[in-house]
């Protein structure tokens, strides 16, 4: 099963920009989650062609079951 947490951010333009980060730590802290956030904002190193990170959106661990099968 493979987990991302999802940081969603507003843009400056106030369009949505997205983050991801595979396998998080466990157990996720809500209130770590949000200082990064605002970090990241701070450092302004991310953009994005909706513009510059300008806002905390959500944060959302998402996760996903592959099921593969041998085609013979």
């Amino acid at each position: 099963m493979a987990r991302v947490l999802e940081l969603n951010f507003v843009t400056d333009l106030g369009k949505p920009a997205r983050l991801t980060l595979d396998s998080p730590k466990e157990p996720i802290d809500p209130a770590v989650v949000k200082l990064a956030m605002e970090q990241i904002i701070a450092s302004s190193a991310f953009s994005s062609s909706n513009g510059n990170l300008a806002a905390v959106g959500k944060a959302r661990v998402v996760e996903r079951n592959v099921t593969e099968y041998e085609l013979v």
